[in-house]
């Protein structure tokens, strides 16, 4: 008789080892696999930054101009002609949020996966937005801004600024991390299924080949589209809400 199909375990990132100081900080599966983003974005800009040319542009530096030069006219028309030196940030967001998510199809544990990952890229979208809020208007100005159109809305202002960051590191934490489970739930049960058809047929049997084929094409959803969909908009709610704290300047 064959032996029950464990239910999946769905957990947070793994801890690899812990560096004992200031009270233990454990590096994860998260800043493993993260680090492992940064060393495959590096090479490929390093691939694409070769032997780049005015006169005779090859095919990949074709590719690659055309693919700045939309990342270039995106930003242009949603944060303004001021805000432009943002685009290498908004580029780089955009990659390591897509492939930190890719990671998933090689079995590895996207770091987009964690909330750590995304709280991050909402801190630094919240604390750019309050620096230019604060250069634009001044200190006092900024404080004032609280308490507009009328004084009593403050603390729904206060509010409503701080939940911005909070709605965005957990859309997209949720999203990539409701992919990894629900994925994990989809093999356990198309294991069973397996097991209740073909199980009492001996050695093909225990292979599970309904695992076979069928989540492939799920995770052209969850891993590809969904991937592409979360950088994009967590970089098009970065540009929005950064370059509405700096349009004081937009021309």
């Amino acid at each position: 008789m064959n032996a029950p199909i464990p239910a999946p375990q769905v957990s947070g990132p793994q801890i690899f080892f812990t560096i004992p100081i200031l009270g233990g900080i454990h590096i994860t599966e998260t800043i493993v696999n993260g680090w492992l983003v940064v060393a495959i974005i590096s090479l490929v800009c390093f691939f694409l930054g070769r032997n780049l040319s005015t006169r005779n542009p090859s095919r990949r530096q074709i590719a690659v101009e055309k693919l700045v030069s939309m990342l270039s006219n995106l930003l242009q028309e949603t944060m303004g002609k001021n805000n432009m030196f943002f685009l290498p940030y908004i580029g780089a967001l955009f990659a390591y949020s897509m492939l930190s998510s890719l990671l998933g199809l090689t079995g590895l544990r996207a770091p987009t996966g964690d909330l750590n990952t995304t709280i991050g890229f909402a801190l630094i979208a919240f604390f750019l937005i309050q620096f230019f809020n604060i250069k634009n208007k001044g200190f006092f100005g900024w404080l004032k801004g609280f308490s507009e159109p009328v004084f009593f809305l403050t603390p729904l202002n206060i509010i409503s600024e701080i939940a911005n960051p909070i709605s965005m590191a957990f859309r997209h934490f949720g999203n990539i991390a409701s992919g990894i489970v629900i994925t994990s739930l989809i093999y356990y049960a198309l294991a069973s299924v397996s097991r209740l058809l073909i199980g009492w047929i001996p050695v093909i049997g225990s292979i599970p080949i309904l695992q076979v084929g069928i989540p492939a094409f799920l995770s052209i959803y969850f891993d590809v589209f969904t991937s592409f969909l979360q950088a994009y908009i967590i970089s098009m709610l970065t540009m929005v809400y950064v370059g509405g704290a700096n349009e004081a300047q937009s021309e």
